[in-house]
């Protein structure tokens, strides 16, 4: 990290400022040649920025920070200029000519992971920050920002390493008197640890959720009510409803926000038997999200339970909720119910009856809960991590319950330790970070 690098922090276009980031060796020098005024640490100063002749290409506000007590760790300077796109152009060539290069996206957040300024964790915050849709997404980046998350990993990753200490320096002693893995002591703090691995991941899931938003996709026969419920959930006229049976032949997506929950519902294709290519096509991309979906949603006509076949045509596997429409045609109150078959939805979506059954439905089913105090934004790669954890110390807890192996102990909670390390970036392959930092935007 000797080059010194720039880019434009603001988005593309005219706007009233523009911000142009440097970061690196050369800002001193740089500053040199382009300001009218010294650099003075943490003060916002007016200066003109000249060209390579002394003219004025523009003038705006300067904010220099010294290293190592800057964003990046490195010594930063953020000239806030006029937001026009050709100036900003301007200026940004000037800065690359005295020394500085482009920076790749998100390489300015790199660097401050790469300087201990943030954890890996904290540093996918910022990128989650900027992205955030809701609310409640937005103050559980900036709790994954302060660390709220990372500091439930470290203590883990602590909790882990004594446990490996107290286990190793019983096999290194095994010529004592107690036999430190059968006195119980190990098999309680693994058991609380896996208690705490599984709180955790619990509410890494509703982060999650929160940035990703959960897949749902409404299946069923023709006019079981499938478009009906989009335009419902989504508050407006989405997809086109009409009597005619095939109304829809192709997915239909919409982006909907649940007491801030992110919800993409894809509305599908009715299922029967057709001979029509265009229908059956529609039917195979029906099939196609069905089996990538989170969760699905079985639309039947109440008043025509043979419509229930086409539960068996769904994978196994999936999570689907019955969703039996039109209990208003035969007099019926709405309700939900746990069956052998699973959960069931008694609704009417044209009358509205039993629709705050279904969105309560929607969100307990996956864990979803109003937003608390202790909830962070959370990735998919944060998941499989905290479900690899989990996994080997499950498997250390069953070594030590059977085989009382403590070698094979000991191995189980090495791979439970690097694999919640892996979350804040104590360990980390180059292909992750350059995987991670490339979704940034320049200019972060």
């Amino acid at each position: 990290m000797s080059d010194t690098i720039a880019a434009i922090a603001t988005p593309p276009g005219n706007g009233g400022v523009g911000v142009i980031r440097i970061s690196g060796p050369l800002v001193a020098d740089i500053a040199k040649q382009l300001l009218v005024k010294p650099l003075t640490p943490r003060t916002a100063c007016y200066s003109a920025f000249l060209d390579a002749d002394g003219s004025m290409l523009d003038s705006g506000i300067t904010l220099y920070f010294s290293a190592p007590a800057s964003y990046t760790g490195e010594d930063v300077l953020e000239l806030q200029g006029h937001g026009g796109s050709v100036v900003q152009d301007m200026l940004l060539r000037r800065v690359l000519s005295l020394g500085a290069r482009l920076a790749n996206p998100g390489e300015f957040t790199e660097r401050a992971f790469l300087n201990n300024k943030l954890d890996l964790a904290q540093a996918e915050a910022v990128a989650d920050l900027i992205e955030s849709s809701t609310e409640q997404a937005v103050r559980s980046a900036q709790r994954s920002m302060q660390g709220v998350f990372s500091r439930q990993i470290n203590a883990l990753v602590e909790e882990l390493t004594e446990l490996r200490v107290y286990v190793e320096a019983a096999i290194d002693f095994v010529d004592e008197e107690i036999d430190f893995l059968t006195d119980g002591v190990v098999e309680k703090r693994i058991i609380s640890l896996l208690e705490r691995i599984r709180q955790i991941q619990k509410t890494a899931q509703q982060g999650r959720l929160l940035r990703d938003g959960m897949t749902v996709v409404l299946a069923g026969k023709p006019n079981a009510g499938k478009s009906s419920l989009l335009n419902a959930l989504a508050g407006h006229e989405a997809a086109i409803v009409t009597d005619m049976a095939g109304t829809t032949r192709d997915v239909l997506r919409e982006r909907i926000q649940l007491d801030g929950m992110p919800l993409h519902i894809i509305d599908t294709a009715g299922l029967r038997e057709s001979d029509n290519p265009v229908e059956r096509e529609g039917m195979r991309r029906a099939r196609e999200e069905i089996h990538k979906a989170d969760k699905v949603l079985l639309l039947v006509d109440v008043g025509e339970p043979e419509s229930e076949s086409i539960m068996e045509t769904l994978p196994k596997e999936i999570d689907v909720t019955r969703i039996y429409n039109k209990i208003d045609l035969l007099g019926l109150s709405p309700k939900l119910e746990q069956t052998e078959q699973g959960i069931c939805c008694y609704l009417s979506i044209k009358t509205g009856a039993g629709m705050d059954l279904l969105i309560g439905h929607l969100k307990q089913s996956v864990g979803f809960n109003a937003v608390g105090e202790n909830v962070f934004i959370a990735r998919r790669r944060h998941l499989e991590a905290l479900a690899k954890a989990l996994e080997f110390v499950d498997s250390a807890l069953a070594q030590l319950q059977t085989s009382r192996a403590g070698e094979l102990v000991a191995e189980d909670l090495r791979q439970a330790q690097q694999s919640l390390a892996e979350i804040t970036g104590a360990v980390s392959s180059d292909d992750l970070l350059g995987k991670i930092f490339s979704n940034f935007c320049i200019g972060k």
